[in-house]
């Protein structure tokens, strides 16, 4: 198959790319219907495990998944996992990781370097899995999980927005599908980023973030004291032309104060595109200048290094085969700031914008930072030995096809996940996951301070706490709003709260607890907001998952 360059880096032209999510029922007709006992919507790596889980348990079930990859970020780049402790991962995400493990133990797993010479930035000693990996290996593991448990995987199908979810009473039923596929089932599962299956439901969410004095919470809302790291130095002008106001502010500066300081507002934390790059020449794509660059997208970054900024703005972490998983570092880097406000709630057209937006963005920064003679040399040189792989994301030129969205829709439940749960004082007594991540959240906006200069807030890095519990009240709706559906990806938590959460090994555990309680509710017939804790609990713990900390 021919992809065109305008569809290879198309949010929406991935579903062109359906070969590379395979279906067990083949092409669809329009107009269909399948059914399932569970059904999972959102391919992500936790909605993949919770597909796994459902059929482990003797139920039938289908993953349906709008694109045409599996495993959202964990195989869209973010190959550097992060969790904080690796001991509160357990059953099938701790599982994956296994996999990975045993995939690079085979010496052909190794094509761009030797076994001996990768030196693993996430390796502890005695560990029985591994958590940094290529993201075309993790999708194939995924793939086959799901396959080896008998899975129906169902690509490229974009539930109809609004009105997908098919409900009698406080029941979903069904969902359709744009294409005019109706999935229906017993129970479901939304685990998408981005919570649209929820939404549509009916049920009760939030976006942004809350004030501090809505929960208590000290780290929530507007946090301009707070935002010390990932800093612009001091003395940047903001105006297009220097010293001149009435030239206007540079792009991506927001006008107006940050707000007051613990206030709320429906700002969402930055996102970009977790870079997958080599130095090896034979694997190596050369940085290209976008169609549409805009010069002045970087004037603060060239200005942040004129006013006394000398590191590389960004963070490689060496994967298998001379590879990298790129996040972003200091002041200006791959995260977009203040350019994804309306993407939680917007519709495909909106998002496929913003994903365009975001991936000129992030390739011209790129192309700046390896070509700009106002880039210090040292800087250029560094980040011209490396460029995409040829051998990831080929339909993409290298590009993920994941943007990393952060943090999207939050459900707000009976329950909900907070800076309290983070630190101790408040504990779960129905505990279905743990986290264990430091509190954290990208910057939110840049803007212009009262001396006038350029500075970044929303940053927060908050941790020394040890692994907590995850509520199942977190996971599940009102009964008012729906009975039969589980959200283990946007679950209700605070945005703070949330930035502790919202890792991928603890997606895929609490996919699996969600599908655990899917099978029960469906196994006892009442709702999911009536069954039998200690005997969820129960099975979880006999499927490996870790519900407790001993440290």
């Amino acid at each position: 198959m021919t992809v065109s360059r305008a569809a290879a880096l198309s949010f929406t032209g991935l579903l062109l790319c359906l070969s590379a999510c395979v279906s067990p029922g083949g092409a669809r007709a329009a107009g269909e219907v399948i059914s399932a006992d569970v059904v999972v919507y959102g391919g992500t790596a936790g909605g993949a495990a919770a597909a796994v889980q459902a059929r482990r348990m003797g139920r039938t079930a289908v993953l349906v998944e709008p694109g045409a990859h599996i495993g959202g970020l964990t195989s869209g780049g973010l190959g550097a996992t992060d969790i904080g402790n690796k001991r509160a991962i357990g059953g099938v995400s701790r599982e994956f990781y296994r996999r990975v493990k045993a995939h690079y133990g085979k010496p052909e797993a190794w094509i761009h370097e030797k076994p001996g010479d990768y030196e693993n930035p996430r390796k502890t000693p005695n560990d029985d899995a591994m958590w940094t990996f290529e993201p075309k290996v993790a999708e194939a593991i995924l793939r086959d999980m799901l396959r080896e448990a008998g899975v129906e995987v169902v690509c490229g199908e974009r539930m109809k927005r609004p009105g997908g979810a098919v409900k009698e009473g406080a029941r979903l039923t069904a969902v359709v599908m744009e294409s005019g596929l109706t999935v229906r089932g017993g129970c479901f599962i939304d685990a998408t980023y981005e919570g649209d299956l929820m939404a549509d439901a009916g049920v009760d969410f939030t976006v942004g973030r809350e004030a501090e004095a809505v929960y208590g919470e000290d780290l929530n809302g507007v946090r301009v004291a707070q935002a010390k790291y990932h800093q612009l130095m001091r003395g940047i002008d903001p105006w297009r032309v220097k010293g001149d106001p009435s030239s206007g502010l540079l792009p991506g500066i927001q006008p107006g104060g940050p707000g007051e300081e613990g206030s709320g507002d429906r700002r969402v934390q930055a996102y970009n595109f977790r870079m997958c790059l080599t130095d090896r020449p034979e694997n190596r794509l050369p940085w290209a200048k976008p169609e549409g660059y805009d010069p002045l997208r970087y004037e603060v970054l060239l200005r942040n290094f004129e006013a006394g900024e000398t590191r590389a703005p960004w963070n490689p972490i060496l994967m298998p085969n001379r590879k990298t998983d790129v996040n972003n570092n200091f002041g200006f880097s791959t995260d977009n700031i203040g350019m994804n406000y309306g993407w939680p709630e917007a519709d495909y057209a909106a998002r496929e914008a913003m994903f365009q937006e975001h991936l000129l963005y992030q390739r011209g920064l790129m192309w700046t930072l390896a070509n700009d003679p106002r880039v210090p040399e040292d800087i250029r040189a560094k980040v011209s030995q490396w460029g995409p792989c040829r051998d990831e994301f080929p339909e993409h030129d290298g590009w993920p096809h994941q943007l990393y969205v952060r943090e999207a829709r939050r459900m707000r439940s009976e329950h909900v996940m907070t800076q309290h749960n983070c630190q101790g004082r408040q504990t779960a007594d129905d505990p279905v996951g743990l986290a264990a991540y430091t509190m954290d959240s990208h910057h939110v906006q840049r803007y212009v301070t009262a001396d006038g200069d350029v500075q970044n807030e929303g940053d927060v890095q908050v941790g020394k706490f040890p692994p907590y519990p995850i509520s199942y009240k977190s996971l599940r709706p009102r009964r008012a709003e729906c009975e039969n559906l589980l959200v283990p990806v946007c679950l209700s938590a605070s945005h703070i709260a949330y930035g502790s959460i919202r890792m991928e090994p603890v997606f895929m555990v609490l996919g699996q607890s969600a599908a655990t309680a899917a099978c029960q509710a469906l196994d006892a017939g009442v709702p999911v907001q009536d069954i039998d804790y200690p005997a969820l609990r129960a099975r979880l713990e006999q499927d490996g998952q870790i519900l407790a900390w001993k440290p």
